[in-house]
């Protein structure tokens, strides 16, 4: 529950004062053993806990996603492989897996979008990390508009979509080879640009070294840089971003 939940609770009579008292004196974090969940990020930090599935163990990871759903009635995965989504969706049946973004989730279905980011990809081989970014985002809350393949090769095919790109509150970069698509939308939009190195690219490129290299490198103003291949980071940046965009 949140803390709005429950206080709504002890108003109407269906929780007691000292029930609710319980409930805020738990340790903010649920021991199981090989893992601390933090299941009041939440309340901390407007995000619930997110896991990064990679390398963890079928059965952890099953537990980890019953428990993380029973506090909050859906569950948030990154770098999954469609072998944990086949050994979790036996006893999550509701669980649905993305290939391409390797996001495995639980998540409610009347979710308000709001906002708008804008997560654009210079090449489409970018786009799984990209994906990432958007899926993130949209699991956060954020309305998302994928513009994908308007790298600077084909610069006209970004002009194309710039009323749409300038309308966001936040923008998300996905490139790799040089990754100069973060500069050329950094002088082209008045909002905070968000770029995601990516490892696509021949033997120079350095598993995306040099994406990375030039990002942090631009002469264009508004750009924030996260690792290689980072779509969540991104994603969960935007969404930040994007959330005082609608407050103001």
């Amino acid at each position: 529950m949140e803390t709005h939940e429950v206080l709504e609770k002890v108003k109407s009579g269906e929780m007691s004062v000292s029930e609710a008292e319980q409930y805020f004196r738990r340790e903010p974090f649920e021991e199981m053993g090989y893992a601390k969940l933090d299941t009041h990020r939440k309340l901390r930090s407007g995000f619930p806990e997110v896991v990064f599935c990679s390398g963890k163990t079928e059965e952890h990871l099953l537990h980890i996603y019953q428990k993380l759903y029973e506090e909050e009635g859906e569950v948030l995965g990154t770098r999954a492989s469609r072998e944990q989504y086949e050994f979790l969706k036996t006893a999550l049946p509701m669980v649905e897996y993305d290939p391409l973004s390797k996001i495995l989730k639980i998540e409610k279905k009347d979710k308000e979008h709001i906002g708008k980011i804008a997560v654009c990809t210079a090449g489409t081989a970018d786009i799984p990390v990209a994906e990432e970014a958007a899926q993130t985002a949209e699991y956060f809350g954020s309305y998302v508009e994928r513009i994908y393949d308007v790298g600077v090769s084909g610069i006209h095919r970004l002009i194309s979509r710039l009323d749409v790109i300038q309308s966001a509150n936040c923008v998300i970069a996905a490139a790799g080879m040089e990754g100069a698509l973060a500069s050329v939308l950094g002088g082209l939009v008045d909002k905070p640009v968000i770029a995601v190195p990516t490892s696509v690219g021949y033997g120079a490129n350095f598993h995306g070294l040099s994406a990375l290299l030039t990002m942090i490198n631009s002469c264009a103003n508004g750009i924030a840089v996260v690792n290689i291949d980072n779509g969540y980071g991104a994603g969960y940046i935007a969404t930040q971003i994007n959330r005082l965009g609608e407050d103001k």
